[in-house]
């Protein structure tokens, strides 16, 4: 399994708004697609600093292929609506994970 996660660092003010725009709005319309699975948004919190709360937003999905699919279908789009959101006040950085299973 694959794991998309974003690492998203917002300013101390936006943190709440942030948290419920990505429930509210981001969630929904990236899960519509069928593309990605199983949301998961948590705090980090071994991170600190000074001026910003950071936040891993996290979907499953079954390949890198379908990731640049539902990327350049629906996920340029979402980051854009966020960007007019929260403009400089929220940083996203990706990464896409492999899930280690032990047997």
């Amino acid at each position: 399994m694959l794991v998309y996660n974003t690492t998203y660092h917002v300013t101390f003010d936006d943190a709440r708004n942030f948290v419920i725009w990505i429930h509210q709005v981001y969630i929904p319309q990236a899960l519509a697609s069928g593309l990605l699975d199983k949301p998961r948004l948590c705090k980090i919190l071994s991170h600190h600093d000074e001026d910003s709360e950071c936040f891993s937003l996290q979907f499953e999905v079954e390949s890198s292929a379908r990731l640049h699919e539902w990327y350049v279908k629906h996920g340029e789009t979402l980051l854009q609506k966020m960007q007019k959101v929260f403009k400089d006040k929220a940083a996203g950085f990706t990464t896409l994970m492999e899930v280690i299973e032990e047997h």
